[in-house]
């Protein structure tokens, strides 16, 4: 086999470029991280109004870890298992898997009891119709509803309306309550 031997010149050039595209990589990290210097003065009220809300969420978050140590004897109510927990159940339910594991891994290293996340799981699943994907409140505050209590039912759709009105002396007939319908048998392969 012959060697090909590059010519000198060539050999600087490249290095001259790989030290160029050192700086160019290096300079564009610098630009990216300086962002526009905008005065306090043409902020104005934004940063009080951010902040004040900044402390409310906050104060919500502590009152939330509090009722949860209140409501739950153990380690569920311990506040690194409310809050690594709930966020287990948060990415399960949006299909996050991959990061429910590794959160789950944590959450089982701090001596958290993992029945209480399958428990809540499955809470969370009955209220599966009133969640709306759209408003992230709607999606923890069921979490944090069913971290609580993980027995909870949904509200019936027959108890939110009023029941029918009734003639004379005669007793109103008892809602039904919705029972799953079995799933029909699967057919047979054709041959």
């Amino acid at each position: 086999m012959r060697r090909r031997v590059l010519d000198p010149r060539v050999a600087v050039l490249r290095r001259f470029a790989a030290v160029g595209l050192a700086l160019l990589i290096g300079s564009a990290g610098a630009f990216a991280q300086s962002g526009s210097p905008t005065p306090q003065d043409q902020q104005g009220k934004a940063p009080a109004a951010n902040t004040a809300e900044a402390n409310k969420d906050n104060q919500r978050k502590a009152d939330e870890f509090v009722e949860a140590a209140q409501a739950i004897n153990g380690p569920a109510g311990n506040p690194e298992c409310v809050w690594l927990g709930r966020r287990v159940v948060r990415l399960m339910w949006r299909d996050d898997l991959d990061t429910a594991f590794r959160h789950l891994d944590l959450y089982d290293r701090f001596g958290c009891p993992g029945g209480h996340v399958q428990a809540t799981f499955r809470c969370l699943t009955r209220f599966g119709g009133q969640i709306d994907p759209k408003v992230a409140e709607t999606l923890d505050s069921r979490i944090h509803v069913c971290w609580i209590n993980p027995g909870a039912q949904p509200q019936a759709a027959a108890a939110a309306s009023p029941a029918p009105a009734t003639a004379g002396n005669a007793t109103p007939a008892p809602a039904a309550s919705p029972s799953p319908a079995p799933s029909p048998a699967p057919a047979a392969p054709a041959k």
